[in-house]
């Protein structure tokens, strides 16, 4: 990875007049400003179909698209939508924020109408879409139409014949729902060509993206539904044991995330197909992906299923350089940033270092109490990815305002301030970051604008408050973008620079 620097920013954050960021003219004006500010990379969130909380990371699908992010205005282009039937919708009031709640009631009846008048079977690149995709495409559009049969249930609280993929109830459901399955598949060819003409637009101008997986998929997922050998399951589909970790200082009884945990020793059986397709997605998404929590692949925390909390789980070993020498040999060398941080140790920093991969710091975590010092930049090797912090992390300009009493009083002596109070601490945590020997330096758009904590972007192990902050129209100006070219140039971060 060369010597560069990036901006991360969700599509969800994006400006827009119809309540959530979206494929649309700000994505690609957005680009437009990377280009200006001599920025290489965007750095975005995943991009799955989301549900219940919201997040990203719990996504019904891991190869779909989220339906959200088609841009509404080219489909009014399409002629299967007007102007005025979008501007008719409630997104919310306030255009800094996503209200999923309104976004849930009024965009899945706009794309319905869309879908109706797309005539969308004389479409032959919609046709050859639905039969490249179809090893996940079927699944998950069956999947999407039974769950809105059972009010939108988990699929384990479904009936038990299409819970356990009875084959006659498959043949039931596919006739029965034809017309809604046909709807999400549509759904899912509009997503992938917007997005492919976007990704190819900033690919041209010298903007690679940044794609973000988690390790685990849902348990409320077509993945987990239809490949229930995939994962440690019991005779009756349910799980035998879920994902989390173990308590800590920052919570006694551990976090329970309940995810599906894989089957390892079938996936070796396999010779890893299903990792192989999945991360083959990926890269028709992605130039670069980075997976969370990548030290479950050396070892994974698993806790029984039923346990309230995450007490009683254990370490379990993962699949190690096994997984990546098979992918390597399947789709070749490709760009991966592995997401190392939380519990660390001997053998997951071997399993980081064996792999090549960049490894992740986040400036946040360097003047933290009890904090790893290998978050100071002095500590840094080259082949890393520099944060001032993540979508998990408060803002700089909140996080600062936070910060104890004795790590405040190392930072300025670690960074030399002397003024107080200290101004425009955002750009002086950014250029330590930028100043940095890390190969790349992502920066979150929160912190190049200097915002304060209500602009962040999650707040780990809560719900209804998360992944809402949006930018406003306008709100990146020339003279920001000028101050970011200025810091990436005296950084030789600038693609003209070698």
């Amino acid at each position: 990875m060369k010597r560069a620097s990036g901006v991360l920013l969700p599509i969800s954050s994006l400006p827009s007049p119809y309540g959530i960021g979206s494929f649309s003219k700000s994505a690609y004006d957005f680009v437009d400003q990377l280009v200006e500010a001599g920025q290489s990379y965007w750095q975005i969130l995943p991009l799955g179909p989301t549900s219940y909380g919201d997040s990203p990371y719990q996504s019904f699908s891991t190869f779909a698209g989220n339906p959200y992010f088609i841009d509404l205005d080219e489909l009014v282009k399409e002629g299967v939508l007007t102007k005025n039937e979008c501007l008719a919708c409630d997104f919310g009031n306030k255009m800094d924020d996503v209200d999923y709640g309104k976004l849930y009631q009024e965009r899945f009846t706009l794309l319905r109408k869309a879908y109706e008048r797309s005539r969308i079977y004389e479409n032959p690149r919609y046709l050859a879409f639905a039969e490249e995709n179809a090893f996940w495409l079927e699944d998950y559009a069956l999947f999407m139409a039974v769950k809105n049969c059972f009010g939108g249930k988990a699929w384990s609280e479904w009936a038990e014949d299409i819970r356990l993929r009875w084959e006659f109830a498959l043949d039931y459901y596919r006739e029965k729902y034809y017309y809604e399955i046909e709807f999400y598949k549509y759904l899912q060819f509009q997503f992938m060509e917007q997005w492919t003409k976007l990704k190819a637009y900033a690919n041209k101008q010298g903007v690679q993206i940044i794609g973000d997986i988690p390790i685990y998929v849902a348990f409320d997922s077509s993945d987990a539904w239809a490949n229930p050998q995939l994962f440690q399951f019991d005779e009756t589909n349910m799980p035998s044991a879920v994902a989390g970790c173990p308590p800590d200082a920052f919570s006694e009884t551990g976090q329970l995330w309940g995810n599906p945990l894989y089957c390892w020793e079938y996936h070796r059986q396999t010779d890893f197909d299903w990792w192989a397709k999945r991360m083959e997605q990926c890269y028709k998404l992605y130039d670069v992906v980075r997976i969370d929590h990548f030290r479950g692949f050396d070892e994974y925390y698993s806790i029984p299923f039923g346990d309230e909390t995450a007490m009683n789980g254990s370490w379990e070993k993962g699949p190690g350089m096994e997984l990546f020498h098979a992918l390597e040999r399947k789709l070749g060398r490709r760009e991966v940033i592995a997401e190392d941080l939380g519990f660390m140790t001997d053998t997951v920093r071997q399993l980081v270092t064996d792999s090549g991969y960049p490894n992740m710091k986040v400036m946040e975590f360097a003047f933290e109490p009890d904090e790893d010092v290998s978050h100071l930049p002095h500590t840094y090797s080259q082949n890393c990815v520099v944060y001032t912090g993540t979508h998990d992390n408060d803002t700089v300009v909140s996080w600062y305002k936070t910060l104890p009493k004795e790590p405040k009083a190392f930072l300025h002596e670690y960074m030399n301030l002397t003024e107080n109070p200290v101004k425009d601490i955002h750009w002086k945590l950014i250029r330590l970051a930028m100043m940095s020997t890390a190969n790349l330096c992502m920066v979150p758009m929160q912190d190049y604008l200097g915002l304060d904590g209500e602009a962040r972007m999650n707040f780990p192990s809560t719900l209804g408050c998360n992944w809402r902050w949006r930018l406003k129209e306008g709100q990146v100006t020339k003279k920001l973008l000028r101050q970011i070219r200025e810091m990436t140039r005296i950084s030789f971060r600038m693609e003209d620079q070698g």
